[in-house]
């Protein structure tokens, strides 16, 4: 039902929110929240209901519930200081004080609708938002598969570039790998309009691309086509379907968001081809994946030797076998030169930054130069979820545990559906750790853990919220795991290695020391 209140109409069937005939950018959680409170405006509505109504049962920050309801304020040209609309009742809560005319709809027939159901699954942003399926491999050849992932995951990060554009992360759409589908299932999980699907079909030098662009939530077809190129022609392919759907979505585009669609790729069609042959061990999180993704890219590199994206990976492989294979100065030496290259040479390059923030924040420590990174990154793709995943970590580290819990929320939003969101899902948990909310932070870990229980350090995340709390049983289980994973961990050389920030470190160790592991 829309709301009409001063010159804004909020409306919530079409997840809009206007003021006079102009569309306002709202994130998602920003409009369920003002929804709420307008649906809810005759009372005061407290803490806990905004989070089980927005948030449906997931922990949140005070500090995250914080900005998201001054970001409802901002985007109603509202503040924290004149409270015109949106009011902090102390100690009690929100309310919304406008005042507020509400809008029937009608049926066909004239009568009135029936009252909103909830969705299920995620709200849809208010912006326009879309989730790239798999495309299909009909090469008859499954050693293919990467090539035609390799496609998607390019095409995914050009749209990621586009400002105004909500797109889920590679690897929540890939979960849809192999199903029949039904889009406006997709979409509802997802929470998205727009669900972009096609397959590939490579033959010796040619390759044939075709795509289709589907409105997801009548199942309607907005776009369809197909290529045929020279497989030289391929980055520029890439850019050509990218264009394409962004163009489908928002009519009047303008050049320069077509632009930004664009970013610099290697020259060689084998660097590229050998990076996407890497990316699976690189992407386990531990030594061994990062000692065999590593020869491929060193070949990656040796072909193509600016080649940003390839020195990202390279980067973080080298710092996985540093902090977790040994802390060798060797891998840390090298993890440290592959990011600043990545910085050098992939200013366009949103993936890379993240990459190189991540690294250059945990082997150097140099948090500064790791948040330049991460938001020269957020710049140039505001939907990019790889940054806040991987952002997250030296923010956490660093002490700014409120930052670390937004940045992992942000990162779930985006990638809601992937294993890879074990990282953010476990800052979640050690942000909580830091702020004392130990129940909160054992419930987030214990989702890490869930996702993937391989990945060594989300064990030691919820062992010390468990100490913390005397549950020392439960504590030594997780520490048990992560020494079984890592036999070689040690408090002080974890701890030294990633560079706890001192005015958490001794937390951070005591609990874990607590829980078990050796000092």
């Amino acid at each position: 039902m829309p709301y009409h209140f001063e010159d804004f109409a909020l409306d919530g069937d079409r997840r809009e929110l206007r003021r006079g005939n102009d569309l306002i950018p709202v994130e998602p959680q920003v409009f369920d929240l003002l929804q709420y409170l307008l649906r809810n405006r005759e009372r005061v509505v407290s803490k806990d209901d905004l989070v089980d109504a927005v948030w449906q049962g997931r922990i949140v920050s005070d500090a995250t519930l914080a900005s998201r309801v001054n970001a409802a304020r901002n985007a109603l040209h509202d503040s924290g200081e004149e409270q015109r609309l949106v009011r902090t009742i102390l100690r009690r809560g929100f309310r919304f004080v406008g005042t507020v005319r509400e809008e029937a709809q009608s049926t066909e027939t004239g009568a009135t609708a029936p009252a909103e159901k909830p969705m299920a699954g995620l709200g849809i942003p208010a912006r326009p938002s879309i989730a790239v399926l798999p495309f299909l491999n009909l090469s008859g050849d499954p050693e293919q598969d990467y090539f035609a992932d390799g496609m998607v995951e390019d095409i995914i990060t050009g749209l990621s570039r586009i400002r105004w554009l909500f797109v889920i992360a590679r690897n929540s759409s890939f979960t849809y790998k192999g199903r029949a589908v039904d889009v406006k299932q997709v979409g509802r999980e997802l929470g998205v309009r727009y669900v972009l699907e096609g397959s590939v079909r490579k033959v010796g030098n040619r390759v044939r691309i075709t795509g289709q662009l589907i409105d997801a939530e009548d199942g309607s077809h907005l776009w369809a086509e197909r290529y045929d190129r020279d497989l030289t022609d391929v980055f520029a392919l890439q850019d050509e379907i990218t264009v394409s759907v962004v163009a489908a979505i928002e009519p009047n585009l303008r050049r320069a968001e077509i632009e930004r669609v664009k970013r610099q790729r290697p020259d060689s069609l084998d660097a590229y081809d050998l990076l996407l042959r890497a990316l699976p061990d690189v992407y386990t999180f531990m030594p061994q994946g990062a000692a065999k993704g590593l020869p491929l890219l060193d070949q990656a590199l040796a072909i193509e030797p600016n080649y940003a994206l390839a020195h990202g990976f390279a980067a973080w492989a080298h710092q996985t076998l540093f902090i977790r294979g040994g802390l060798q100065a060797e891998h840390r030496d090298k993890a440290a030169r592959h990011a600043h290259a990545a910085i050098e040479h992939g200013s366009g390059d949103a993936m890379a930054l993240a990459l190189a923030g991540f690294t250059i924040g945990l082997v150097e420590h140099d948090r500064r130069l790791a948040d330049e990174a991460f938001l020269q990154a957020l710049g140039l793709s505001a939907s990019c979820a790889f940054v806040y995943a991987f952002g997250c970590v030296p923010v956490a580290y660093s002490g700014d545990a409120a930052r670390a819990i937004d940045w992992g929320e942000q990162a779930l939003r985006l990638n809601p559906l992937d294993t890879m969101s074990c990282v953010p899902q476990g800052i979640i948990g050690f942000g909580n750790f830091l702020h004392g909310r130990h129940e909160q932070a054992i419930a987030a870990g214990r989702r890490a853990v869930e996702m993937n229980p391989g990945f060594s350090i989300l064990h030691g995340w919820l062992a010390a919220p468990l100490a913390r709390l005397g549950r020392i049983e439960e504590a030594k289980a997780a520490a048990t795991r992560l020494l079984s994973l890592d036999p070689q961990f040690t408090i002080g050389r974890w701890s030294t290695a990633v560079g706890l920030a001192p005015d958490i470190i001794d937390d951070v160790t005591d609990a874990m020391r607590l829980a078990g592991l050796p000092a």
